[in-house]
């Protein structure tokens, strides 16, 4: 079988390529768009989704998708993800709300303070408050008498603490609870 010579001055060149377009959803402003919201509202359900499940339930492929989880994380719209535990089946029993005031409301002394309660592992929620008193705390024990001890031995004892509030949880009619995107819907079709 003989080749053919190419004709001479003839050169072929390839067809350009078109680029492809962009998916849906793989461009990123500075704010959050349906997208975003989408991600947010599924991992909320369900953290452990893998993202090529996460990909097919908001409609995007995998790598779209990832990076768009990526920013999130980056940004810090998600501030990481753990497992929802119920206290009782681990032996915490008592959910105590905890008006804790303070002695002196300055900085070095609020700081202080602060640092202490984040210190301790039974509090599990701690925000400053309006009106009497400075921090409302959620704190776990195991039964009453471990958080009379807790109270007496700990709580009193945290720097600047000038007097404790207590509340019992009789029972939980909602917790851990999903927040709601709704709003940011429709400040992202308004865009």
């Amino acid at each position: 079988m003989a080749l053919k010579k190419p004709a001479l001055g003839k050169t072929t060149v390839p067809a350009p390529v078109p680029a492809p377009s962009p998916e849906p959803g793989e461009s990123h402003g500075a704010g959050l768009d349906r997208w975003d919201i989408a991600i947010l509202r599924e991992l909320q359900a369900d953290a452990r989704l893998s993202n090529a499940e996460l990909a097919s339930r908001i409609g995007l492929s995998a790598a779209p998708t990832w990076r768009r989880v990526k920013w999130l994380e980056e940004q810090g719209y998600i501030t990481g993800y753990r497992a929802e535990i119920d206290r009782r089946k681990i032996g915490l029993g008592v959910l105590a709300f905890v008006r804790l005031d303070a002695e002196r409301n300055n900085s070095a002394s609020t700081r202080e303070l602060e640092d202490a309660i984040r210190a301790r592992p039974e509090v599990v929620a701690c925000h400053y408050i309006s009106g009497a008193g400075t921090f409302e705390l959620q704190v776990v024990a195991t039964d009453l008498d471990a958080f009379s001890r807790l109270a007496m031995d700990v709580l009193f004892k945290l720097p600047n603490v000038k007097d404790l509030h207590t509340s019992f949880s009789l029972g939980e009619v909602k917790a851990g609870a999903a927040l709601p995107l709704q709003h940011l819907g429709r400040a992202s079709v308004a865009r």
